[in-house]
């Protein structure tokens, strides 16, 4: 029976299931995005970027990041049935078939074009690279060891991007604060991927708390040293002043409290890490934002 072809549950509506779909529930995914993506906006134009590019990339991002669902969903569909917690997602249950969730992901994929052909030629560019690493991620989870950092230049791709809708160009500055971006995705997803670590031994996926084994804790402390370290010495360079300091230090204290929350690997605690990582990436960009407002 092919379960792709069910009909949806009578009870629950079709836009419910869509919104399923993309996580509109969940907005700690596409916060994920914003906030580093947001920050090098920022750096890029050395202060206010403007309307026009804050809603490109505000707007952008969350529709990215609801096509990428999309595409994993369907990707992930046979391992997602194993799996506790995904397991009635709606591409899984088949409530929403193969087809309809890839046309929707397109549909929103275009959305986000449609936005990026307002900046100039080489943002266009780099959004095609965007598009490609979007929709090899979910597949990286069979043949990487650490699909994370596959994910890390995924959730990346705003930065480059960002400096190339201000300046034309993508300076070694952005790539310096992409390699730091990708330690933090490092870190929040191991912590993801320790909650469902037991399932995916079972299945045969491939995650970075399956890699890392008993080092998995100490991965993600040494990951969120290095983003913070590097995003707070781009910060200082550019003499945000005090009041990123204090963003920095707000950072520190959240990844120290992830720490206790993950340091005994239970499901509850990991995924509590992971759903509160937003907030780190927060303050690090209220500190960047108000920084060059009071320079």
């Amino acid at each position: 029976m092919n379960t792709d072809a069910s009909p949806p549950p009578p009870a629950r509506g079709r836009l419910s299931l869509y919104l399923d779909l993309i996580r509109w529930d969940r907005p700690a995914g596409w916060l994920l995005l914003l906030w580093p993506t947001l920050g090098a906006l920022w750096f890029a134009a050395d202060g206010w970027p403007g309307w026009h590019l804050l809603i490109v990339f505000v707007l952008g991002t969350i529709l990215m990041r609801s096509a990428g669902c999309c595409v994993n969903d369907v990707a992930d569909r046979d391992f997602d049935r194993h799996v506790k917690r995904t397991a009635q997602r709606p591409v899984t249950s088949g409530a929403i078939s193969v087809k309809q969730a890839l046309s929707f992901g397109a549909l929103l994929a275009l959305a986000a074009f449609a936005l990026v052909l307002t900046t100039n030629r080489i943002t266009v560019l780099w959004s095609f690279g965007a598009l490609a690493i979007t929709l090899m991620y979910p597949f990286a989870k069979r043949f990487v060891s650490i699909p994370q950092a596959v994910l890390g230049i995924a959730f990346s791709f705003g930065i480059p991007m960002s400096f190339a809708a201000v300046r034309g160009g993508v300076p070694d500055l952005a790539w310096w604060l992409l390699a730091g971006n990708l330690f933090w995705v490092l870190a929040y997803d191991t912590e993801y991927a320790m909650v469902d670590r037991d399932d995916d031994l079972k299945i045969g996926m491939k995650t970075s708390a399956i890699t890392f084994g008993r080092f998995d804790v100490a991965a993600v402390m040494v990951s969120y040293a290095v983003f913070i370290a590097i995003w707070g010495c781009v910060g200082y360079s550019r003499g945000l002043g005090v009041v990123f300091l204090l963003a920095v230090a707000a950072a520190i204290a959240q990844a120290a409290w992830h720490w206790r929350l993950i340091r005994t690997r239970t499901r509850e605690g990991c995924f509590k890490a992971f759903r509160l990582n937003h907030w780190l990436g927060c303050s690090l960009f209220a500190g960047i934002a108000v920084g060059y407002a009071l320079r």
